[in-house]
């Protein structure tokens, strides 16, 4: 299970051959059973295989962290609010100023059961599994984001390959940085939870 040859067709399956097969239209609880299945597997080979300890480390640079995170918050909330204004300014943060109670269940829901899940797969697992395939730390850091960005075609939406795409870019520096899920799992629920904020929920699949 630590071959090359093993990790190549595990990647191959879990990020590519999977998440393409989303689009082709067959049973969703199918597609929930792989989806479930996937996710008992990437556990198990985390707990057993990787000897990986779900722990959170005592010494992680909090204030750096928030640092950075909160500039690119702050680029990435101008740029996103300047796009919704001028693209469909009746969406600019509708669902806070019309449902309120619902936007903060779905901020809830979205960080604990979607945000830590995919990090655990995409960051975690990713570079746990293949790093030592790809020596070159930004090559590594490319291809996590473009598997990243493929994890979410079944949108049929170039907008959103693209934002995840580029999200997938800045948690894999941050992971790359930081070796911590529970950072790079807060970025990816702050920036998610602005876009459903801002107005761009519905094109990620949020309810709206």
């Amino acid at each position: 299970m630590k071959s090359k040859l093993y990790k190549t067709c595990e990647f191959f399956i879990i990020f590519i051959l999977l998440p393409v097969s989303f689009i082709f239209p067959y049973a969703v609880y199918v597609k929930l059973g792989l989806g479930v299945v996937g996710f008992a597997y990437v556990i198990y080979m985390l707990l057993k295989i990787e000897n990986q300890e779900f722990t959170i480390n005592k010494h992680l640079n909090w204030y750096k962290f928030w640092k950075v995170t909160l500039l690119k918050f702050f680029v990435i909330a101008v740029l996103t609010t300047f796009f919704v204004y001028i693209t469909n300014k009746s969406l600019l943060f509708q669902v806070v100023l019309n449902k309120p109670k619902m936007w903060l269940v779905i901020l809830f829901v979205y960080s604990l059961f979607s945000v830590y899940p995919q990090e655990l797969l995409y960051r975690t697992f990713f570079h746990v599994r293949y790093s030592d395939l790809v020596s070159n730390t930004k090559g590594l850091i490319f291809i996590n984001a473009l598997v990243f960005s493929l994890g979410h075609i079944f949108f049929k939406n170039a907008l959103v390959l693209l934002f995840t795409f580029i999200g997938g870019l800045l948690f894999a520096i941050t992971f790359v940085k930081t070796k911590s899920t529970v950072l790079v799992s807060v970025e990816h629920a702050i920036y998610g939870c602005w876009l459903f904020t801002v107005g761009l929920g519905e094109m990620l699949g949020f309810p709206t």
